[in-house]
């Protein structure tokens, strides 16, 4: 389990890279779809964009490489290549049971750059949804991660003080989304560097 704040009342998560090691399998499915439009993606710019929904991760593509890559059209290939790996898709177990620990004494939310269906899939991969009573996702119509929005509207929906929320987080986006929201946050990274110690 890992520490929090003593002052803590809600607990906000990220999915991917953070309650589950997707990256590996979101980078191959983005590796995959950008190859067959010409573009050799390495994994690093898919890491320095954890937590950017599909659609805003297609217009940097077009931006870095000199693309007019369809967002909408792009993202759901990349999805759909995915989804076909979510079954592979393991828990970070450290952060899993953290969310086990406070179940039933903080509420808590997963809050992600994903699709809805994604989301969903991908905590149902890991035994998890029924953790979770609020998803806020990319299918919500709140600005994303780095704004502090998407974090802001988790904690309305689960009626705590946005600063006595605690994030866990994968992602500078994320960080950068949970510091403007003023809530304290957990960077997992360092939690899974530690591992290899």
């Amino acid at each position: 389990m890992l520490p929090i704040p003593s002052d803590t009342q809600a607990l906000l998560f990220d999915c991917d890279g953070t309650l589950a090691d997707t990256m590996t399998l979101h980078y191959e499915a983005w590796h995959e779809t950008l190859l067959l439009h010409d573009v050799d993606c390495p994994r690093s710019f898919i890491d320095e964009h954890a937590g950017v929904p599909t659609d805003l991760i297609v217009e940097e593509v077009n931006a870095r490489w000199g693309k007019s890559l369809d967002p909408p059209a792009i993202s759901e290939e990349k999805e759909d290549r995915f989804r076909e790996r979510i079954h592979l898709t393991e828990p970070i177990e450290e952060v899993l049971a953290t969310a086990h620990a406070y179940l039933g004494k903080l509420p808590m939310a997963v809050v992600s750059g994903g699709p809805l269906d994604v989301v969903t899939a991908t905590l149902v991969a890991i035994n998890a949804f029924d953790l979770f009573p609020v998803l806020v996702t990319a299918s919500d119509p709140v600005a994303p991660k780095p704004s502090p929005d998407i974090f802001l509207e988790a904690a309305r929906r689960l009626n705590v003080d946005p600063t006595k929320c605690h994030v866990f987080e994968d992602g500078d986006p994320g960080i950068v989304a949970a510091q403007g929201a003023g809530m304290t946050y957990t960077d997992v990274r360092e939690v899974i560097a530690q591992r290899g110690v």
